[in-house]
Order: structure tokens, then sequence, then C-alpha cells
């Protein structure tokens, strides 16, 4: 994650700061058991079928397709795993106080505060003292001035921006070029991640793609500075505060130094952009040295990142997602969010857009997912889709991932084209459209601007009851349609 375009005002953090875990790999997460040309506009939508209304199928055991796959053959070099450190090196030592006053009476206060707990917890006080020693105020989070700009949830780039609009800038030529420049450079690695990890090398390249253009930008904060801000600021103070022990704990056991612990402007560090709990929790080291260089060894950044993916359930040579075409007619109220077979799909004539048939087995799960409505493109999206979410809860970002990883195999899309004539709502239109939703008894959730499950689910029952194709779709005509009704 780099430095967003706008400063926030201090009080405006609220909602930027909760995406934190959601806009980078921020915290462990329990295993699960980110084209430049504008499209031409789609045809006119389909009208839904008159059908049953759809039910959601029971999860079951799923057993995959039986293939005899031939072993690979181990690519030469090391076995990457965890940073082991120096285990007889001495405990670190140097000054631990006192701290150097900054300009900010809060801040102070709080690290006198902050720093007698690590201590008491056990960190090492001369650790303490060099994560904390020389922090500053930074106007991202602590700016006085009330005439900042204001960013939320809504205002970043994978929720405010039209889908279309997001994977132009994130889904470029120039990306899938250095992608494969990449891929050539380090093929004796990649092939290494993908037998030690069961990660396939393309969709590792197209993480490290959105995470920072290929290791080119990092970001320019200090990551115990960014967090101390963070914690100083007050609202996700607890986060910080465990970001920083884990800050400390990377230092006392010698996975990197402290002078190494550069990082976004969330917190987030190296090449892959790992908030520090996820780097205790996953980072590794590729060449067996005892560190894990996230910020200048591209394969031990890789490797941490296919580490992440494979212990959050990644699975080799599945698709992420298939672009589907549909029949005339078909209910769209099945892009509802639940998972079916794909027997299931296919029964309700759902194909494949390239043609051929679906590389999973009919035993498989899958979603429909409408990311633009009936009229733009339609995808079922299986387990990996998931798994890229672990990295970035936004649909946008996981969808830029499938979209780099397929286009760094040749196979480039959507196919379909984006309606980019359907004019969108703004913030405000959105907190409209759930306050009227709401008010005609179709739950919404929270009045809050941001498009989610439960608005898309409220708009396609209110789509349903009222005869309109039924996909969820937040545009100025469903709002018009809301508002019809509502009077």
């Amino acid at each position: 994650m780099t430095k967003p375009s706008s400063t926030p005002h201090r009080w405006a953090m609220a909602s930027a700061l909760s995406a934190l875990i959601g806009a980078c790999a921020a915290t462990p997460q329990a295993p699960a058991t980110s084209t430049g040309a504008v499209p031409t506009p789609s045809p006119k939508p389909e009208q839904p079928a008159q059908s049953p209304a759809p039910q959601p199928e029971p999860q079951a055991a799923q057993t995959a397709d039986p293939q005899v796959q031939e072993t690979p053959t181990p690519a030469a070099g090391p076995v990457p795993g965890d940073p082991t450190g120096d285990p007889d090196a001495a405990a670190l030592s140097g000054p631990t106080g006192p701290f150097t006053p900054t300009r900010h009476t809060e801040m102070n206060q709080w690290r006198e505060d902050f720093s007698a707990r690590a201590r008491v917890e056990g960190r090492n006080p001369a650790v303490v003292f060099a994560i904390l020693e020389g922090i500053s105020p930074l106007p991202l989070y602590l700016s006085e001035d009330e005439d900042v700009a204001q960013t939320g949830v809504e205002d970043q780039a994978e929720f405010a921006k039209a889908i279309w609009e997001y994977l132009r800038t994130a889904v470029t030529t120039a990306r899938f070029e250095t992608g494969q420049t990449k891929l050539a450079e380090l093929a004796p690695v990649f092939d290494r991640l993908e037998q030690a990890y069961g990660v396939d090398r393309e969709v590792i390249a197209a993480i490290w793609a959105m995470e920072t253009n290929y290791g080119s930008y990092i970001g320019d904060y200090d990551a115990a500075n960014t967090l101390s801000n963070m914690a100083v600021e007050g609202r996700r103070r607890s986060f910080a505060e465990s970001q920083l022990i884990a800050l400390m704990k990377i230092v006392e056991n010698g996975y990197a130094t402290r002078a190494q612990l550069g990082s976004g402007w969330a917190g987030a560090m190296g090449q892959t952009q790992f908030m520090p709990t996820t780097y205790l929790a996953y980072a590794q080291d590729y060449d067996g040295n005892g560190k894990a260089d996230l910020w200048a060894y591209a394969p031990d950044a890789l490797a941490s990142a296919a580490n992440y993916l494979s212990q959050s359930g990644y699975s080799l040579d599945q698709p992420w997602g298939t672009e589907v075409l549909a029949p005339a007619n078909f209910d769209w109220s099945y892009a509802d969010g639940n998972d079916r077979r794909l027997s299931t799909w296919k029964a309700l004539g759902l194909s494949p857009i390239r043609g051929g048939g679906f590389e999973p087995g009919d035993g498989a799960y899958a979603e429909l997912w409408l990311p633009a409505g009936a009229q733009g493109p339609k995808y079922l999206l299986f387990k990996n889709f998931s798994v890229f979410k672990t990295y970035n809860r936004s649909n946008s970002y996981a969808l830029a991932v499938g979209l780099l990883a397929d286009g760094l195999r040749g196979e480039y899309g959507p196919v379909a084209s984006w309606p980019t004539h359907v004019p969108r709502l703004t913030g405000s239109e959105v907190k409209t459209l759930q306050a009227t939703l709401n008010q005609l008894g179709y739950d919404a959730g929270p009045v809050d601007g941001i498009v989610g499950s439960g608005t898309r689910g409220a708009l396609q029952e209110f789509q349903k009851a009222n005869g309109m194709t039924a996909d969820g779709y937040v545009s100025k005509p469903a709002l018009q349609a809301v508002l019809n009704v509502a009077g």
C-alpha cells in the first residue's frame, strides 16, 4: 500500500484505519478449510426467467477429480523456511532511555506508558528504545488542520472507483511486460516456490505487482513511526500496539534489523507488504541466511507471499474464477453470494465464455459474481478468489490479481465489455439508496455509503419483488427505481 493522494484529517481516520487489515496483509488469518483500453458498452441486459427463487446448497465435502499428475522434478537451490535469526547471538544491547521529547505532548505520554508496558511484557529494553526513539507526529494521523481533506474506506481506490477504472490502472500492459521479465529472470526461484508452497508463479507475481509494482515502490515511511502515530491517534490503538510489539520481536529474534523496518503509510512492509504480525507468522527465509529480508531480497519476499497464500488455502492449478456466458432469460438473482456445485451452474446453462469446459469437476463449488451487474462480465468464483482476499478484502483487488495472473499466462480478460454507459452513484447517493431500501423494508444494513453484500442483497430483493432484472447492481437507474416506489 502506498501513500494516499491526499492527507486525511485525524478524525477522519476511523474509517480508513478500519480498512487496514483488508488493505494489505495486515494480520495473520486462519487458513481457509490486486487493460489499458476502455471497453465498449455491452448489449442490452437479459430479462430474468420465471424460475423458483434460488436456494443455497449445503456445503458438502468437495472431492477433486481423480487426476494422474506427474511429480515435478525438484528445482536446484535452497529450500525456503522460517527465519531463524542467530540463536547463539547475545541479546541486543544499547541505550534504554531517556527518549528525546517530540513536539507532541500526547505522543510523549503515550510512548512513556507503552514502553513501560512493553518492558513488563518481556521485551528487550534496548530494542524498545531503538523502536520508539525518534518517532514524530505525522499529519497523516495527527494533523490539527480542520481543513485537511478527509479520507475513509469509501475513498480507497478499491472501493471508490468504478471497477473498470480501477482495473485500468491496476492491470496494465506495463505490468504484464515487467511480470514476464521477472518470471524469466527468477525462473529457478519460482520453480522452487511452486514446489515448496503449491502456489502458481503467475499468482505470486501478480500479488507482487499489485503490492509494490514488482518491488519498485515499497513505501518511504518508517513502520515504527507510522504505527506509533496510529496508536496515538487512538482509534486503532490496540492494533497498532500489537504491531509495534511484533516489530520488537522481529528485531530481537534477528530476523531483520531496526534500520530495515521501512513501510508504506499504513505500516505494511517490504516488497509484498506484510504487517509486522503477518511477518512473524508467515515471513520466509529463501536462502537460509537466517533472515527474512522482504525489503531488498525479492526471493525472501516472494517466498513469504507464497507461504501466506498457501496457508490461507490456495490450491495449485485450480482456477480463481471463470468468465461465463448465460442463456437468455437467466435468473440473475442466483448471483446471491452463495456457493453452488458446478453441476448446478451447468444445469442452469452457464458455460465458459471462451468455450470448452470448466476446469474443476462437477462437485466443485463456485459463486456467481456480477461485478458490474447483468450487463457486464460475469464470473464463477472458486476458492482461490477468496484466498486472494486474505491479502486485501476488496473484490476489485482480488479480480485484478486474477486478471494479472491470467494475463501472465497469455490469457487476457475480461472478454465481455464493461457497462461504462450506466451511471454510477456518488457516496451520498449510495446512502440515499441504503436509507430508502431500509425504509421500504429491504435490509441494506448501515447507511454508510459503502456498497457491500447487504446493500446489493437488499437491492436484489427489491428488484425481484418489482419485476426487474435482479442483479443487485448499484446504479442511478436502480436508485431512481427505488425512489419511484418509495414515492
